[in-house]
């Protein structure tokens, strides 16, 4: 750990014990760029603390004062789903606490692991799950580790059959630059992207969610399947000149969709290829048919 992720870990620690306090707390645990090992002056401090119970807002309300926490930032979630998040400043460090009942978070991650939330910000909570650091009931914790990184088949093919859909910027070019399309052209750079570290993710069993997605060159260092220099080549796509891009971006689809042909051959990827090599043709105007 950098001295600043120490500072957030030691914190953190000490921010956990008035909710370890409530004898209905069975589980906590650090998360994010704490637990990664990452921090810097910008960090935040993320926490999941577990429950046979939702403590009640007199019992938050309480841990966050002997926190010397300030009034919350943010919250969200609603209670009766079995789950919500809260944010507080201590010593000028946004400190954010995800609390859910035990029952709630093992559902989640049943649900997500058979394909029904493929979209959801809970994504994020599964990869976050495997780097999060035990601070209190590691037994269950571990279990939960053990169950998140046993990411079934099925599933696999369910995150690449969903994020494996490209529109064809690629062939259309010309005409984008007939029009005023600035922002519908980096929507498009941006979904394109998203879509293609999804379907490397099924590929690579890596649990992906583009809600905040960040430290895009750490999570593709993960794959072991993937077009060469990957990382590099996404982020080269934002900086050149939109004729250039969309050939590098139809060249990254054409090489995900094969590596997809390679790795899982049940998928049909002949919606995903049809449009490749495409150009959109401008129609004549005749004036003597006019």
């Amino acid at each position: 750990m950098n001295d600043r992720t120490q500072y957030l870990f030691e914190l953190a620690k000490r921010n956990v014990k008035d909710y370890i306090a409530n004898p209905r707390t069975k589980a906590a645990m650090v998360a994010g760029s704490v637990a990664e090992g990452l921090c810097d002056e910008y960090s935040d401090c993320d926490m999941s603390i577990y429950y046979d119970e939702l403590p009640s807002e007199e019992e938050l309300q309480l841990a966050r004062q002997q926190n010397q926490g300030a009034e919350r930032l943010w919250i969200l979630g609603d209670r009766k789903e079995g789950g919500f998040a809260e944010s507080y400043l201590v010593n000028g460090v946004e400190c954010q606490f995800g609390h859910v009942t035990i029952a709630q978070w093992e559902k989640d991650i049943s649900n997500i692991l058979a394909g029904h939330e493929i979209q959801s910000p809970l994504m994020k909570a599964m990869s976050g799950t495997l780097v999060g650091i035990p601070l209190y009931g590691e037994t269950l914790i571990q279990r939960w580790k053990a169950k998140v990184a046993n990411y079934p088949d099925e599933f696999a093919q369910k995150i690449v059959e969903h994020y494996l859909k490209f529109f064809a910027i690629w062939g259309m070019q010309e005409k984008f630059a007939k029009r005023d399309t600035t922002l519908w052209y980096h929507q498009i750079l941006v979904e394109s992207a998203q879509n293609l570290l999804g379907v490397l993710s099924g590929l690579n069993r890596l649990h992906y969610s583009t809600f905040q997605f960040k430290r895009m060159s750490r999570f593709i260092e993960q794959m072991e399947i993937a077009p060469e220099n990957l990382a590099a080549r996404l982020e080269m796509l934002f900086h050149q000149e939109p004729p250039v891009a969309v050939n590098q971006l139809e060249a990254l689809v054409r090489e995900t969709v094969e590596l997809v042909e390679i790795h899982m051959s049940q998928v049909d990827t002949s919606s995903a290829k049809r449009r490749l090599g495409w150009r959109q043709q401008p129609w004549k105007f005749n004036e003597i048919d006019w």
